[in-house]
């Protein structure tokens, strides 16, 4: 896999902790249980409301989860979790990574480097517009 796709470009942060990924690219994928954001919900609380405990209302308010994010055109696809969560099995987390990447990455090569930027330019132009404007 490193062969492969090893040299190919890549955006990619991550946020202070180091267990978050902002993508940006022609795919973003995210494993079913992850969260997608740029502040913590207790944070998010803490400068909204001033209380930091009330994380579990801006959690709901920020629409973390995976199918929200896919639903809001953030993210192209939910990856399954092995039995348990990524966590518990990481090889077998890394494989259903790998697999995905290997397979998204495969689509992607056979697009030249002017459809790949309209791709991209086109995925960033409409995200979440859909559940904006009710289409």
């Amino acid at each position: 896999w490193q062969a492969k796709f090893g040299k190919l470009k890549r955006t990619v942060s991550w946020d202070f902790a180091g267990y978050k990924m902002v993508g940006i690219g022609n795919r973003v994928l995210m494993l079913e249980h992850a969260i997608y954001s740029v502040i913590p919900p207790e944070g998010c609380a803490a400068i909204l409301w001033r209380k930091p405990e009330m994380g579990a209302q801006a959690a709901a308010a920020l629409k973390l989860t995976a199918a929200s994010a896919l639903e809001y055109g953030i993210i192209d696809e939910i990856l399954p979790e092995p039995k348990g969560g990524a966590h518990r099995d990481p090889p077998g987390a890394a494989e259903i990574l790998s697999l995905a990447i290997s397979r998204h990455l495969g689509e992607l090569e056979k697009l030249s480097p002017d459809q790949l930027k309209a791709g991209r330019y086109n995925k960033f132009r409409k995200m979440g517009l859909d559940s904006v404007i009710g289409a």
